[in-house]
């Protein structure tokens, strides 16, 4: 069980904007809870496998070969564990999401 906000929100600036990320990890196992603040660009391509639920705000995955989607409350993103499928997060408004990793 975890109380998220219990937990220490940890900064993470990215190229513009700043991201809080609450941690629960163990194992081979990493949950997050973010809020990206608006005008939130991340600083580098992640080759990680997430599975992404937006909970609030609006959040874009742009991926390196130039696809892109745009998530609102309710969708979720999910990318495999490999260097095939590179991408990285921006947001307007901002957002707050659930990371799985």
């Amino acid at each position: 069980v975890t109380h998220w906000e219990r937990e220490t929100a940890a900064e993470h600036k990215g190229e513009t904007g700043t991201s809080f990320w609450r941690t629960f990890e163990q194992g081979n196992i990493r949950v997050r809870r973010i809020e990206y603040s608006p005008g939130y660009l991340s600083d580098h391509w992640c080759p990680r496998g997430h599975v992404l639920l937006v909970l609030e705000g609006e959040i874009i995955i742009d991926l390196k070969d130039e696809r892109t989607f745009k998530l609102t409350p309710g969708m979720s993103f999910q990318v495999s564990d490999d260097e095939d499928n590179p991408h990285m997060a921006r947001t307007d408004q901002g957002a707050k999401v659930f990371i799985v990793d």
